[in-house]
């Protein structure tokens, strides 16, 4: 689908309202409390602290958490972006307008400046993926930004490496995890303890699935983008998953371009993250989808199909 296609699509965003007031003793109200606690634990015990931000429901939502932990003062942290280059128009214009209603601080780093520089290079192939290249931008900008702290969107049920990470996740002077090597968390008390060049990443969402963030955003009237509500997009059938067209995406020999009707359930480059058929238009036609899934949300992430551990690799070498 070309920028001009993605401009005539209809926006089916919702608008955020912080006001509304979950249930009380709800699962959703605590998940919001615990949530809320773990983003004020990190303001307590770090000095330098950005909140990775993709674009994509899970960061959306960590902004929308991090102005309720801290009202009514304004979000104490910036927002950081590792732009790929590879990314769908609809989230970079989401992200500029989230940022500027939020009155955020926006940072991005860019992925091609990386590899103008020497310090990685373009996958071989037709059709190469910045998926894995990205964690050498976002190691330098933590180093640059001398960050201590940086706050990710994972949840434990997304995939089984994400499920070894606890909510203050330490990260050495290299910025590798080791899952052996992690610190207990027993009543939510956190250590953030560190040598000097070492920091963590900090989940506020681990406890949360794919159908409490769309409950929850349902629920909150939270503003995300349209490419999670169905539309017609020209996709191919590749290895399983359906991948959008773009300028980085080639059609391989014997491949050709159809026009369905799909939308995202997760969110990253166009060269990896599948579409899925579906034509959930609404929110409520969204979490009807997702409690009749039977695959999880990153079951259409081409990136994740490289190997088994493809995930605990990545996260090894530094990943989000």
């Amino acid at each position: 689908m070309t920028t001009s296609e993605a401009a005539e699509q209809p926006d089916t965003t919702v608008r955020a309202n912080s006001s509304r007031r979950l249930p009380p003793r709800s699962h959703l109200a605590e998940l919001e409390s615990e949530a809320t606690y773990v983003m004020r634990e990190i303001a307590a015990q770090f000095e330098r602290v950005v909140l990775l931000f993709s674009g994509g429901k899970d960061s959306i939502l960590l902004v929308h958490l991090a102005r309720k932990a801290f009202w009514p003062a304004p979000i104490p942290f910036p927002l950081l972006h590792i732009d790929t280059g590879h990314n769908f128009p609809e989230t970079l214009e989401f992200r500029d307008r989230l940022a500027e209603r939020m009155g955020v601080e926006l940072i991005v780093r860019f992925v091609q400046d990386s590899i103008d520089a020497g310090r990685c290079q373009e996958e071989p192939g037709p059709n190469p993926s910045r998926n894995r290249l990205q964690t050498v931008t976002l190691l330098d900008a933590l180093r640059e930004l001398r960050v201590d702290a940086a706050i990710g969107g994972g949840r434990r049920d997304e995939e089984k490496a994400r499920a070894k990470e606890r909510f203050f996740s330490h990260r050495d002077r290299f910025g590798q995890w080791d899952p052996k090597n992690q610190r207990p968390e027993l009543w939510h008390l956190f250590n953030g303890r560190k040598n000097p060049g070492e920091h963590f990443r900090v989940f506020p969402l681990s406890n949360w699935t794919e159908m409490d963030v769309w409950q929850y955003i349902a629920h909150q009237g939270i503003e995300i983008p349209s490419l999670y509500f169905s539309h017609e997009r020209h996709v191919v059938l590749r290895d399983g998953v359906w991948l959008a067209e773009s300028p980085w995406n080639r059609l391989l020999d014997g491949e050709r371009w159809e026009r369905k009707v799909v939308r995202f359930r997760t969110i990253g480059d166009a060269t990896c993250t599948g579409a899925t058929l579906s034509r959930a238009s609404t929110l409520e036609e969204i979490i009807q989808e997702v409690a009749a899934a039977r695959t999880t949300e990153r079951g259409g992430r081409h990136d994740d199909k490289h190997s088994e551990a493809a995930m605990e690799d990545r996260k090894r070498e530094g990943y989000f």
